[in-house]
This record gives C-alpha cells, sequence and structure tokens, in this order.
C-alpha cells in the first residue's frame, strides 16, 4: 500500500466515523449552546432580586444583561473563528465551555456592581468560543438541503437554554438566594466540556458539500471575510435582518421576566414555574418548525423561500408581540405571549443555514463569526441596555409602566428587519434564477 493510498484510507475512515457521529456531535453542540444560554439567561429572572440587593438602576440591569456581556463575546468571536479555521474546532468549543461556566459560578460572589460586570465580562469573553466553530462544523456534517433543519435543532440550545435558565434560577432563588442559583446553572458546564472533548468527532472541512474539495489555500484575512460577505447582497440583507430581529428578541428575552413581575404582577417562582418551560416548549417548536418548513421548501422551490419562511413567520407575530406588552390582563397577555413565542424563533435555522450556505468554505466560521459580531453588539449589545435606558428615560412619565412602554418601542422595528428578509429572499431568486438560466 503506497502512502497515498493510506492516507486515502485513513482519511475515508475519519470522514466515516464522523458522519456516523455527526448526530452525537450535533447533540453535543446543542447542548453546549444550551449551557450557553441558560448560562445568560439566568440572569433575567434574577434582575429584580440583584437590582434590591446591590441597589442597581434599570440602565446597570441592561449593561448588565447587555453591552457588557456583549462587546467581549462579540468581539472576541472573530479571532476565536480565524483560530476555529485553522485548528481543532472542538477543543476551542471545550475550552470556551469551561471558562464561562466557572464565571456564570463566580458571579454568585459579587457584592457589588463592579465585580457581577467583571465575572459578566468573563462570561462573554468564554461563550465567544462557542457559536462560530460550532455553525462551521454543522455545515461541514450537513448538506444545504438538510442544513436549516440542523442549525433549527442546533439553535434549541437558545429556547430551551433560556427556558431552564429562568426555570431553575426562579425556583432557586426562591428558596436559596439569587447567588446560589447562578452557581447552580454555571458549575454543571464544567463536566459537559469534558464530554465535548472526549466524544465529539472534528469532522473534515467541506465534508458534505457536492463536487471536489479544493486544494488547500492560504487563509483569509479578517479584512477578507468583511470583503467577501459585503460582497454578497444577499448576505448584507440577511446580517441586517437577522440583527434586527436577535435585538427585539434579546430585549424580550433579558426584560421580558422583569416586565412580568412589574406590569402583570406575576412573581418571581410563578414566572419560573408557569411561564419558563411552556415558553421554552413554543419557542422550540417555532424553532424546529421553521427549520422544518425552510427545508422542505427550499427542496421543491430554491434556498431563497427559506428567507421569505422568515418573512411570513415574523410578521405572523408581530400583533401578539403587541398584544404581550399593551394588554394589562395577565391571562391575556401571557396566552398573546405564548402565541408570539410559536412564530418567533422560526428565523434562527434559516438564518444561519442561509448565511453558512453563502459563505465560502475557507471563512465559514469567520462568516459565522462576523455575523455574530454584528447580531450581538448591536442586537445583545443594544436590545437590552436600550430598554433599561429608556425605561429609566420614560420613568418620570409613567412610573413603573415605563419598562412595558421601553419594550414597545423595540418591538415595533420588527417591519424593518421584514423588509431586509423579503429583500435578501428576491435576490437569492435571482441568482438562483441567473444560475438556472447559466446551466441550460
Amino acid at each position: 500500500m503506497t502512502m497515498a493510498t493510506a492516507l486515502k484510507t485513513h482519511s475515508d475512515i475519519a470522514d466515516s466515523l464522523a458522519m456516523k457521529r455527526r448526530g452525537l456531535t450535533l447533540t453535543l453542540l446543542t447542548l453546549t449552546y444550551f449551557f450557553s444560554y441558560m448560562d445568560r439567561q439566568i440572569l433575567a429572572i434574577l434582575l429584580e432580586r440583584i437590582k434590591a440587593d446591590l441597589v442597581l438602576t434599570d440602565t446597570q440591569l441592561g449593561l448588565l444583561s447587555g453591552l457588557v456581556f456583549a462587546i467581549f463575546y462579540a468581539t472576541l468571536g472573530i479571532p476565536v473563528a480565524r483560530l476555529a479555521d485553522r485548528t481543532s474546532r472542538r477543543n476551542i468549543i471545550a475550552v470556551s465551555l469551561t471558562i464561562w461556566s466557572a464565571m456564570t459560578a463566580m458571579c454568585g460572589l459579587a457584592q457589588n456592581f463592579t465585580q457581577l460586570m467583571l465575572f459578566r465580562i468573563g462570561v462573554g469573553i468564554g461563550e465567544a468560543g462557542s457559536s462560530p466553530p460550532s455553525h462551521s462544523i454543522i455545515a461541514d456534517l450537513y448538506p444545504p438541503e438538510k442544513r436549516a433543519g440542523a442549525m433549527a435543532v442546533y439553535s434549541l440550545g437558545v429556547v430551551l437554554g433560556a427556558g431552564f435558565g429562568t426555570l431553575i434560577g426562579g425556583v432557586v432563588a426562591h428558596s436559596y438566594g439569587w447567588r446560589v442559583a447562578m452557581m447552580t446553572v454555571g458549575l454543571p458546564g464544567i463536566a459537559l466540556a469534558v464530554l465535548v472533548r472526549l466524544f465529539m468527532v472534528e469532522p473534515r472541512r467541506g465534508l458534505s458539500d457536492a463536487g471536489p474539495v479544493a486544494a488547500p489555500a492560504p487563509m483569509p484575512s479578517v479584512a477578507q471575510g468583511f470583503a467577501s460577505m459585503w460582497a454578497s447582497a444577499p448576505a448584507r440583507h440577511l446580517v441586517v435582518g437577522v440583527t434586527l430581529t436577535s435585538m427585539i428578541g434579546y430585549a424580550l428575552t433579558g426584560w421580558g421576566p422583569s416586565f412580568m413581575q412589574r406590569s402583570l404582577g406575576i412573581s418571581m417562582l410563578d414566572v419560573s414555574r408557569y411561564i419558563a418551560l411552556p415558553g421554552a416548549l413554543f419557542g422550540a417548536i417555532s424553532a424546529l418548525a421553521g427549520g422544518k418548513i425552510a427545508d422542505v421548501l427550499a427542496r421543491r422551490h430554491g434556498l431563497h423561500v427559506q428567507s421569505w419562511v422568515v418573512f411570513v413567520m415574523k410578521g405572523l407575530s408581530l400583533p401578539f408581540a403587541l398584544a404581550f406588552y399593551l394588554i394589562d390582563v395577565p391571562a391575556i397577555a401571557i396566552g398573546s405571549y405564548f402565541v408570539y413565542l410559536i412564530f418567533a424563533n422560526s428565523y434562527l435555522g434559516p438564518s444561519f443555514a442561509l448565511i453558512q450556505h453563502l459563505a465560502p468554505l475557507k471563512t465559514r466560521a469567520m462568516w459565522a463569526a462576523i455575523t455574530l459580531l454584528v447580531i450581538n453588539l448591536v442586537g445583545l449589545g443594544l436590545g437590552p441596555t436600550m430598554v433599561g435606558w429608556l425605561s429609566d428615560l420614560l420613568k418620570p412619565t409613567f412610573g413603573e409602566e415605563s419598562l412595558r412602554y421601553a419594550l414597545v418601542i423595540i418591538v415595533m422595528m420588527t417591519p424593518w428587519a421584514l423588509y431586509h428578509y423579503w429583500r435578501a429572499g428576491v435576490l437569492l431568486k435571482r441568482a438562483e434564477d441567473q444560475a438556472a438560466l447559466a446551466t441550460a
């Protein structure tokens, strides 16, 4: 057996193992994302307790939920993605998970705003190493026609992590205080990091893409990654659309539990016990259904339809979001909230799948990181922070109801996001039609 034959045989075995374990790999990535959002979202249910304990303003709470976390989480995603396009993505994920889990637990030791801010920065630094390599691995394990569904499964980590973070945080804080709650959700992530390192398989880059794999080429620079994404008009619209949508969503997840306590009169424990898990269930259905519908329609009509699926689903969610914020009757408001969640997370799988589809093979992790940089600096950074600032600004006029109207202002940005999804679909269809003509 020649050296070349031996190498080819070894590569075939590695590819076979990666595909055989892709379900396990997707499960571990989803669990990692779950812990990421659980550690991030637990702050939301604890805000009122932390505000009273440390004597903070809504603006400070918004900073802790948004900008303070997002600056480090977003900006460090670029160098992490650069590293992920060169080295083992599995190892990066395992190390990152260990860091943010430990920092979440240490949040429970904070005695003032500055200390809590520093620990939240640590959480952001750790979480920066999760999503870009995860997106890249999923894109290598699943072909384009199945990628939205796989991304939707991965995105379950968002809704389930947020739900369980709220549930566990509220129940534990009710009995033992918010500090113990932080430690309870943080420490188990370290054990998961060991499982990721031991059982996740690193797939070959381009494993699930059709056609021959291109010969190795010099790794593009960060500037080239930005330039290649900017040059793609559909990608530009998708990034703007997903960023605005995320900003609206982060505003709700960051301040929703506080709004329910302040304006609807629902206790922290009741939010945790009776709203968090049903909300996570409806959000999970939305994410899975959005990915599945997008995959089925894409196989029949082309990938451009995935962008229009988001346009329709998010458009249907808008009136229910407004009803949740504006109706004073708790039962009707919470019912509207659940209906909103059925549509709200449908954008996750199709958005990230389309961006990975448009990305050049060698820059998939980089494109994911650039997307997440914009999403998190603008969406996560400004969403909760703007709500806190608007709430303090409106307080002289609306008193304790200022948070309600701050959230309404943010949700009214939904039509702006819808335009970009519609436009991305138009441009993608145009490109598909041109490719079909060229082939003919």
